[in-house]
């Protein structure tokens, strides 16, 4: 091996040893400095250190056969592992509490250092969440964000499909190894990604989707980012333990705010209770940002905002329109509201989906979008 291999081998046993998460690691490599010396430990000084006897054996006898796998898909194109002695690891990530002593990376490694948002939420949003999450993300990307999110379903993929509209700078930190995507439906997604922008991981190779691998990669997903945006979350969405990290962090949180009957809304709405900036459209978000980032206001006027592909309604329209809300409205309810039949009301509602009035809402029903 290279100098260079020889310096990351190390890195490689260190985390590869099981047992030595990222406060353990960091706790060896202030007292050794480099993990080439820690390796050259003895028995007793590690175990002084609190590292778990597992861990100090697999020291003793590094696993050679995984180490030589990561630095054999190291050497693929795309492929980079940052390690937190490399200059080229996000200097905002290096300063949360327990930055990962490694990071895998399939894509462009130096959008890890640009500024970035994260947008995240509901696995299971409502149709209105995941448009309202692709048009934001579609334009925050326009003005020079990158958008970080975490590749599950709902909010998340609907967050990177939208920066894949816009600028295409989009980064996703999974729970997983980088040689598995999870879910597997969303593998044309991570390959778009990975082309655009880039998978990241802290996982090794090999690594199989784990219950506690997802709350992790969450104090990533904040930690790359200036800010964190949440769109849709329940009071016990995952998303809420990203929006704490973030705080915690440091960073800056936002949340749209939703209908006090959507059980959807209430992770927002609690956000926005303990701190959380609320926003309605994507500049309230920009306006937060942009002295962070030195985002310049002509940036922002630069990008063309979403243009409304309203078309002129006439009055029977426009009442029965009035009396579906913004939150889920059944169709008796809106019946019984419009005092129309409920053929017409169907008929009608029909027509103002195919417009983008409305929107079919989980459960049955309708909500009103503009």
């Amino acid at each position: 091996m290279t100098g260079a291999q020889t310096d990351l081998g190390a890195w490689l046993a260190l985390s590869l040893a099981p047992g030595v998460g990222s406060v353990t690691l960091g706790r060896i490599l202030e007292h050794f400095e480099t993990p080439a010396a820690a390796l050259q430990a003895s028995a007793s000084q590690l175990d002084g250190l609190g590292v778990p006897a597992q861990a100090v054996a697999a020291l003793r006898e590094p696993d050679a056969a995984r180490i030589e796998q990561a630095l054999e898909w190291v050497s693929g194109e795309g492929n980079h592992i940052l390690t937190l002695a490399d200059p080229r690891y996000p200097a905002l990530l290096r300063d949360i509490p327990d930055p990962p002593p490694l990071i895998y990376i399939n894509g462009d490694v130096d959008l890890l250092s640009m500024p970035q948002l994260a947008m995240v939420g509901s696995r299971n949003p409502s149709r209105t969440g995941e448009e309202t999450a692709q048009g934001f993300a579609r334009y925050l990307s326009r003005t020079g964000l990158t958008i970080t999110s975490g590749l599950a379903t709902g909010i998340d993929a609907a967050s990177h499909q939208g920066a894949l509209e816009g600028s295409g700078l989009t980064v996703a930190v999974v729970g997983t190894g980088l040689d598995r995507v999870y879910p597997a439906r969303h593998r044309e997604l991570a390959h778009a990604i990975a082309e655009k922008g880039a998978l990241v991981s802290e996982f090794p190779l090999g690594t199989q989707p784990a219950r506690g691998n997802f709350p992790r990669r969450n104090r990533i997903i904040s930690g790359l980012s200036v800010g964190t945006l949440v769109v849709e979350a329940a009071l016990k969405s995952g998303s809420l333990i990203t929006a704490r990290l973030a705080m915690e962090q440091g960073r800056e949180v936002f949340a749209i705010p939703g209908s006090i009957h959507n059980p959807l809304a209430r992770g927002c709405h609690r956000l926005i209770r303990d701190g959380a900036k609320l926003v309605e459209t994507a500049e309230h978000v920009l306006e937060e940002l942009a002295p962070l980032i030195s985002l310049s206001l002509q940036q922002m006027d630069e990008v063309e905002p979403n243009k409304s592909t309203e078309v002129e309604l006439d009055e029977e329209y426009r009442r029965l329109l009035d009396e579906v809300g913004f939150e889920a409205t059944s169709v008796d309810t809106i019946v019984d509201r419009s005092g129309l039949t409920a053929e017409a009301v169907s008929s009608m509602l029909l027509v103002l989906e195919l417009q983008g009035h409305v929107t079919t809402a989980p459960g049955g029903g309708y909500t009103r979008v503009k």
